[in-house]
């Protein structure tokens, strides 16, 4: 529920900035895919389903949100379903190093987890 709250306070920053604006959006990539899996014997692995989506958008200053998330069927022993869904605000400090949040939700781990860094682009 916390994070309906705050998607709805982003939504409601978002809009005020479009209307004095100062708000723009550009998409880098968007990405779905299907995949089939198994290991190195190639026995079956289920399947998975990836969507990777990285857009850049302007609120007062350039930001890119990056969505990455990974939805597995019969691929997890003891599962029938499992997740992993990363999202992440990059503002760039240079133009090879940006300042990275991160937050993970998945059900490999027990609570949401947040991650902040530094990222380095080669």
């Amino acid at each position: 529920m916390r994070l309906v709250g705050v998607l709805l306070a982003g939504v409601l920053v978002l809009s005020a900035c479009a209307v004095a604006g100062d708000f723009d959006m550009a998409p880098i990539t968007n990405e779905i895919s299907f995949y089939k899996n198994t290991n190195d014997s190639f026995n079956e692995l289920g399947q998975t389903l990836q969507i990777i989506s990285i857009n850049s958008f302007k609120s007062l200053t350039w930001f890119n949100f990056e969505f990455t998330g990974d939805f597995n069927w019969d691929m997890t022993e003891g599962q029938d379903y499992d997740y992993y869904i990363e999202l992440s605000l990059v503002k760039n400090i240079t133009s090879k190093l940006s300042f990275n949040y991160q937050r993970i939700y998945g059900t490999f781990v027990t609570e949401p987890v947040n991650q902040f860094g530094l990222r380095l682009s080669l």
